[in-house]
């Protein structure tokens, strides 16, 4: 991988440091977890071109750091113009946080014919901005830029190697549950290293 700025060595530090003193307290994670990321995320400077490329068709999941014991992975997100998720969960926490442009997450829960699924409704970050998700919180959503004519780029932290774990994506309609890995978008380079 790339070497990256000192100001996301530093964030991978400091982030460190509340998953040590933390462990397994959910809570204190995404709260104190939140703010080291907004820190990271106040300036669109630091993010290595490579890593903020969009594809013409997907949008793209760039691994920049993964804890070596998997107690989190950070990732960047490149949103082409239009691009969108399917419906799906994580299976462990999530920090969201908007670095250029802007992205609307839509929450989704099991109805309560427990098959189909419903949406909780849209929430849209902006620069700046800072969400988490988590099984306890909510866990299930589709996310798309909400451009239809330029990129948006957001910072992702989770509790684990998110492009290792086995998750689903869900069809609306029946709630029915597909199994997938997402791995990333930069594999070939993760690879070689």
């Amino acid at each position: 991988m790339v070497a990256m700025p000192e100001k996301f060595q530093q964030f991978v530090k400091q982030f460190t440091g509340v998953i040590d003193a933390h462990q397994g307290d959910e809570p204190a994670i995404l709260d104190k977890g939140g703010a080291i990321l907004k820190q990271l995320i106040e300036k669109d400077d630091w993010l290595p071109e490579r890593y903020a490329k969009p594809d013409p068709q997907y949008y793209q999941q760039f691994l920049l750091y993964a804890d070596p014991q998997d107690r989190f992975s950070v990732v960047s997100f490149v949103w082409g113009p239009g691009q969108k998720t399917p419906v799906h969960n994580h299976t462990v926490w999530a920090l969201i946080g908007m670095m250029r442009g802007s992205e609307v997450g839509e929450l989704f829960d099991f109805a309560a014919d427990g098959k189909s699924m419903e949406s909780h409704g849209l929430e849209q970050l902006n620069p700046g901005d800072v969400d988490c998700v988590s099984p306890t919180l909510g866990d299930i959503h589709r996310v798309s830029n909400v451009y239809d004519d330029r990129v948006s780029i957001s910072i992702h932290v989770y509790g684990g190697n998110i492009g290792r774990i086995s998750r689903h994506v869900f069809v609306v309609e029946t709630g029915e549950r597909k199994p997938f890995i997402s791995g990333y978008s930069n594999e070939a380079e993760l690879a070689a290293a």
